[in-house]
């Protein structure tokens, strides 16, 4: 006989504990508009200055002005995590000398020519944890 599984719910988080949260990962996906799809790729990142540095395999001029990030940690063995999601004005990283850096500070597999690199203002932050429900 097996054991049935937990309740779940989510909980939302405080934009500030969501940025917490995010400021302790390092993976995430970039999801942003191509024509008429949605389209989703990896990316590692940072915060730092408030600000989120990311690195993703998306060409520059295809980044459009505004995107969402999200990221999570989600635990199936003990049905825990949480989940956040930041959108804002994004900027293609081109200086010379803040390139090396950004590329050294963002550990992981680099992208060859469509490794670009993103600063996002996040103008919005939501988050959610995965937690018990209550009996």
């Amino acid at each position: 006989m097996s054991t049935p599984p937990p309740s779940l719910r989510m909980v939302e988080v405080p934009g500030a504990e969501a940025l917490w949260l995010l400021e302790g990962s390092a993976l995430g996906r970039l999801v942003r508009p191509q024509r008429d799809l949605t389209v989703i790729r990896p990316g590692r990142h940072t915060w730092g200055y408030g600000r989120l540095v990311a690195r993703t395999p998306a060409q520059a001029a295809a980044v459009p002005a505004t995107v969402t990030y999200h990221v999570d940690e989600v635990r199936p063995a003990t049905a825990t995590g949480w989940t956040v999601t930041v959108a804002g004005r994004v900027g293609v990283i081109t200086d010379p000398d803040e390139v090396p850096h950004c590329q050294r500070t963002l550990a992981g597999r680099r992208h060859g020519p469509h490794d670009t690199l993103l600063r996002l203002h996040p103008e919005t932050a939501t988050g959610f944890r995965l937690a018990h429900a209550e009996a």
